[in-house]
């Protein structure tokens, strides 16, 4: 939307399982979202998807500026890193703390947030002293493919009231207002879902059950 590339939305309820059904499965043999359809060339992975339209609808090129050869080497770097490493650990966190217990009807496992939770600072502590350093987003002065990416992981925090691993650390958090900011109302609109899930977080009902 952000970039007026044209496209119809389909969404899957990966709580209602549809991602499993054999429909989905024909279209992404992975079962997992996101999954795109341009005009019969199908493509999944999120870091394959948005590489691809940046380049075939010529986004503008801050996104993924293929004539800096360094700076598309910082955005590949951080999009390599963040699998394993910020993503993973907000994911656990994020699941270990809602989804888990919403679930499986499981407590909490507090040794496990606990240990998700030091992994978390890890990470937040790395996006401060190796990506952001002195620059303004993740791969210098521009804004990139790399920082939805980041904040988009971050964002996981907010429904588990778990925001101030990130927001404790000045440079980080005006890191991601910045990005919020360029965003403008789609930052709301695209984290709509997950912002909604605070309301099934109870972290005194969920370590009871």
């Amino acid at each position: 939307k952000l970039n007026n590339i044209p496209f119809d939305e389909v969404f899957v309820s990966i709580g209602a399982g549809e991602h499993r059904q054999e429909e989905f499965r024909k279209i992404n043999p992975f079962r997992r979202v996101p999954v795109i359809d341009d005009n019969g060339f199908v493509l999944t992975e999120s870091v394959a998807i948005l590489k691809y339209l940046a380049k075939k609808y010529k986004a503008p090129s801050h996104w993924y500026p293929e004539n800096d050869t360094a700076t598309t080497a910082r955005i590949d770097e951080y999009m390599n890193w963040q699998h394993q490493n910020l993503r993973q650990n907000c994911a656990m966190l994020f699941q270990n703390l809602i989804l888990i217990p919403r679930m499986k009807g499981m407590p909490i496992d507090w040794e496990k947030v606990k240990f998700y939770r030091k992994k978390v600072a890890e990470m937040v502590k790395l996006l401060d002293q190796y990506f952001l350093k002195n620059n303004l987003y993740l791969c210098g002065d521009e804004i990139t493919l790399a920082d939805l990416l980041g904040v988009c992981e971050l964002v996981q925090l907010v429904p588990v009231r778990e925001q101030m691993m990130y927001e404790s650390n000045a440079k980080v958090k005006a890191w991601v207002d910045r990005v919020k900011s360029r965003l403008g109302s789609l930052f709301d609109q695209t984290h709509e879902g997950i912002f909604g899930m605070e309301a099934m977080f109870d972290p005194k009902v969920n370590s009871k059950m």
